[in-house]
């Protein structure tokens, strides 16, 4: 099944979250300290939490997990009843609707990190433009192509 170069290219940018997401969540559900990550708890201070476990439950199943589900039907195509009921444009594959939530998600957590971080570092700026580029690529022609339904 061949695919356009940009939805390769969708696929490589959701798996880079993949891996960054799964590890780093992981290490802060087991440590919610954040000293296993080198993050100091008074970055917390301007947050509703005391430790990292809600934000790392947060990462690792909303930006880690999910993600990994939106890659595995962009590879496969795979078929999901449950997840074309709340997929939003029937026209498209289920995951091509759901890499822009992965892209949306992205953007929201890293200024939600901001507005309650109150400190910015590299990190904000280059998953912010992770997440402002797996937008664009998935509402790109040739994307949108690849995963349009027959018939829509």
């Amino acid at each position: 099944m061949k695919r356009s170069i940009p939805t390769y290219i969708l696929m490589l940018l959701i798996l880079f979250q993949v891996i960054s997401a799964v590890p780093s969540g992981l290490l802060l559900i087991i440590d919610p300290s954040g000293e296993i990550l080198g993050l100091p708890i008074g970055m917390l201070q301007y947050s509703p939490f005391f430790d990292f476990l809600i934000p790392g439950l947060f990462l690792f199943f909303v930006l880690g997990v999910f993600p990994t589900l939106v890659l595995y039907g962009l590879v496969r195509k795979s078929k999901s009843s449950i997840l074309e009921k709340i997929n939003f444009d029937k026209n498209y594959h289920w995951s091509w609707t759901f890499s822009y939530y992965v892209g949306l998600l992205l953007v929201l957590w890293i200024n939600m990190q901001l507005f309650f971080i109150r400190d910015f570092d590299i990190l904000h700026f280059i998953y912010s433009m992770l997440g402002i580029l797996i937008i664009i690529i998935t509402h790109l022609p040739n994307t949108k192509n690849d995963y349009q339904i027959d018939g829509g």
